[in-house]
């Protein structure tokens, strides 16, 4: 019995009206989960979870729950919400620990094969949910590990590396076979699966850095924020300065884990105000105590060269304000005439988001976006009949339940369509 979760799960107000629940992407049914917390019945609290998520302690963990489900608590109007992502983790730590089963009746296999392309957040639960009502699946994966930007993107010390082996290994042994190091484009391509299976779900991401498109962009010294954190391959920070551009939760882990690899500086420079930063509110607070230092209302004009060196000397910054245009939510920045000034640095990270691979998009041969996503209908089905694509790659919002949303949703949308074939 853990007090500290028992105590956090009394502070709900079980609500009738679930305002948590519609603002959680995969529409977890939080108040009877927490209910049953109460009730110290962990394990019913556990099957109510899984009717609609297998990544319950991850979730619990790594989740922007302030500006989705607790961000929809009814408590947080005159005092904190409940502390929901808490309470799901521990829920899900003790699954794990103690071996629950998914809740469900077992299905036997039947003769349909669904190829999911890509191990990450979303098509392990397409996989999984395809898997659990007796479907033949086959996880096509790029790299040696599972787990997409949760296995090659959230450090460590966000992500307890144990916690998410054991979500992946319960989710393979639910019968998925899984082709490792097989990267579509190189090592197959959409035509052989074809032939192979009766449906398809493209989970590839979207992992090329966007680019600000400043002078000096392209120097030796500047790293994309993702393509550090995903491969794993730093230079050597030691009493280095280092800027990271960006306002997410990309920016922050990346200057958290830079500053952990012994850079002297790493500042974090952002546009707008902390109040506008997207990044988690417990993240930024993190990154203070880890001597972060936060340079708001700050944009890049220029990464300056060491001419003798051909590396990145110094960025040239100017200080901007918020403004309100018209029919637009969000506050605009705009640049302070005037106020530029020079700063040394050693290294700069981009960390301003992320774009699908046009080179790849290109070969599969798939209707895309104007921005170069995949498109797809309300069902998550391609140009192509019995391809679906989902998460990143159409362009959802960049998170992990959004992206968990769509593999679950698109695996409602394949049954139904191998089934009416």
């Amino acid at each position: 019995m853990n007090k500290e979760i028992l105590e956090k799960a009394e502070y709900c107000l079980n609500c009738n009206t679930k305002p948590c629940q519609k603002g959680c992407p995969l529409e977890n049914d939080i108040p009877s989960f927490i209910k049953y917390v109460k009730e110290q019945k962990y394990e019913e609290a556990y099957h109510i979870l899984s009717k609609t998520t297998v990544l319950q302690p991850i979730c619990g963990l790594i989740c922007p729950h302030t500006t989705q489900c607790e961000g929809n608590c009814i408590k947080r109007y005159k005092g904190k919400p409940t502390s929901i992502g808490e309470i799901e983790a521990y829920v899900g730590r003790l699954a794990l620990e103690n071996g629950y089963e998914y809740d469900e009746e077992k299905y036997s296999k039947n003769k349909y094969k669904i190829a999911i392309v890509g191990g990450g957040p979303s098509g392990l639960t397409c996989a999984a949910f395809l898997a659990r009502k007796g479907y033949n699946v086959t996880i096509y994966e790029k790299y040696d590990k599972l787990g997409g930007i949760l296995s090659h993107g959230i450090p460590e010390f966000r992500l307890d590396s144990l916690i998410l082996d054991k979500t992946i290994q319960k989710i393979i042994n639910l019968g998925i076979e899984v082709k490792y190091n097989k990267k579509l484009g190189i090592h197959f391509t959409l035509e052989q699966l074809k032939e192979k299976y009766d449906a398809i779900y493209l989970a590839i991401g979207s992992n090329v850095p966007m680019k600000m498109h400043v002078d000096g962009e392209n120097l030796k010294g500047v790293y994309g924020a993702n393509q550090l954190l995903e491969n794993n391959i730093h230079p050597d920070y030691k009493n280095k300065k280092v800027a990271v551009v960006g306002g997410g939760n990309v920016a922050i882990d990346a200057s958290r884990t830079i500053k952990k690899l012994g850079a002297k500086d790493v500042f974090i420079i952002y546009r707008r105000s902390e109040e506008e930063m997207p990044a988690e509110k417990k993240e930024i607070e993190d990154a203070k105590k880890d001597g972060i230092k936060f340079l708001f209302k700050t944009n890049i004009l220029k990464i300056i060269e060491s001419k003798d060196l051909k590396k990145v000397k110094s960025i040239e910054c100017i200080k901007t304000e918020l403004i309100q245009k018209e029919n637009e939510l969000r506050l605009s920045p705009i640049n302070v005439e005037g106020s530029n000034y020079e700063m040394d640095v050693d290294y700069v990270v981009m960390a301003i988001g992320s774009i699908p691979d046009k080179e790849l998009i290109n070969k599969l041969n798939l209707e895309y976006t104007e921005k170069g996503y995949i498109k797809v209908d309300k069902n998550y089905m391609t140009s192509e009949h019995g391809i679906f694509a989902g998460g990143d790659i159409i362009g959802t919002k960049a998170t992990l339940a959004w992206a968990a949303r769509a593999g679950k949703l698109a695996a409602d949308a394949i049954r139904n369509y191998v089934e009416k074939r």
